[in-house]
């Protein structure tokens, strides 16, 4: 069902889409329980705003006739047979006909009757609009307390951190957006990670993005909510995770280098005494090695990383990596790699000619051993390198 009503709505052509303003979206899974009320709020709102809109409910396999509830409300119902929160939105989207949609649970926790903030963002070219909770008031039991403690407090704190993302509340279920703008993101994820693609692609894509106030009750069902806490928890985090290589990878590489320089500048020419009963010795020399190795290798996955997310559109460039990361081509890397090869081969040697000159006895910790230890480093840094720089070529390739 379409509501036109006093005001006529701002129009666009959308292709596909009708000449309507909003759509308020709606993903539902055995909503029986709240889904009628959720649609008389929501058609409620449009008549007393006068916007033209409808109420789009995207079915993802009701069994307890859901649908059949939703439409004698009003309603607009699509089917998306692919199981999944965000299959569900992302089929909703596809198929709504405003030029705006709001999206919010159908378990009647949010509030459908008060819009009117989200949609004057819209209007004034938000591409994104986020509800905030925590701003706008969460109700006793409305929210478990890890979700409000732990869970959305630590994932909203990495996604600004990693994106710069301007949202204090990461996964607020209500939130607006333009239609197009949220399309043309390429949305994929089928789970509840779909919440976290939203706001991360956005932000990728320099996508405006606002808050405001939102109200959060305790919902309406009998039944346990879908969102496992755990699982679902993961899932956001490892999409944070995996669409961020700089902090996936490169951070923790330079950190880890910066120490194993450190302790090999330090440890080179022989030990340190710290205090009457700390030394630090040969086995700390070691330690900073396999330090600067492993920050090697993690430096080249972010390198590789953020070039195949490139090289696929999975991920836009990073402004200041651009030019490095297109000008990374196999011949230079190998140079490098070669440098320093040559370089540890050099340092092995001359340590193998020590041992060789003393009859090949034992081996001493003094200085011909941290000269072997940083050498075969040096090697095992330079292969790692080579190896990075033909994967990178890998990833050139076309069928």
């Amino acid at each position: 069902m379409t509501v036109d009503l006093k005001r006529s709505a701002v129009t666009v052509p959308m292709g596909d889409a009708a000449a309507l303003e909003l759509t308020i979206l709606m993903p539902c899974l055995n909503e029986a329980e709240t889904i009628e009320v959720c649609v008389r709020k929501a058609l409620g709102f449009l008549k007393r705003s006068g916007v033209s809109g409808e109420v789009l409910i995207a079915d993802n396999g009701s069994t307890d006739g859901s649908q059949g509830l939703a439409e004698s409300q009003g309603a607009r119902v699509v089917a998306v047979p692919e199981r999944g929160y965000g299959a569900a939105l992302l089929g909703g989207i596809k198929a709504a006909k405003g030029r705006y949609v709001i999206m919010g649970d159908a378990d009647d926790s949010y509030d459908f009757e008060n819009l009117d903030t989200m949609v004057e963002r819209l209007r004034a070219g938000a591409d994104l609009v986020m509800g905030n909770r925590f701003l706008g008031g969460i109700e006793k039991g409305a929210m478990p307390f890890l979700h409000r403690y732990l869970g959305n407090p630590v994932l909203s704190f990495i996604g600004k951190l990693f994106f710069k993302i301007p949202v204090s509340d990461f996964h607020c279920g209500l939130r607006g957006f333009n239609r197009d703008s949220m399309l043309s993101l390429g949305l994929q994820s089928p789970g509840m990670e779909f919440a976290s693609e939203m706001v991360v692609k956005s932000a990728l894509h320099e996508r405006r993005i606002e808050e405001v106030p939102t109200t959060l009750r305790p919902d309406g069902r009998s039944r346990p909510p879908h969102l496992k806490t755990w699982r679902d928890g993961w899932r956001h985090l490892r999409f944070l995770l995996l669409h961020s290589p700089e902090w996936l990878f490169l951070f923790p590489g330079l950190i880890m280098i910066g120490l194993g320089l450190a302790g090999v500048s330090l440890l080179a020419h022989g030990a340190i005494q710290i205090t009457p009963h700390i030394e630090l010795d040969i086995h700390t020399l070691v330690a900073a090695c396999f330090s600067f190795v492993i920050g090697t290798q993690l430096v080249m996955f972010s390198a590789l990383a953020r070039r195949y997310a490139m090289i696929e559109g999975v991920l836009p460039p990073a402004g200041s990596m651009k030019k490095f990361l297109l000008g990374m081509t196999l011949e230079p890397i190998l140079q490098g790699a070669l440098v320093l090869f040559i370089a540890g081969c050099i340092g092995t040697s001359f340590a193998l000619g020590h041992w060789a000159s003393v009859g090949f006895g034992p081996i001493v910790y003094n200085g011909v051993v941290r000269v072997l230890v940083i050498s075969l480093t040096a090697i095992t840094a330079s292969i790692q390198i080579a190896a990075s720089g033909f994967l990178a070529s890998v990833f050139t390739l076309r069928r």
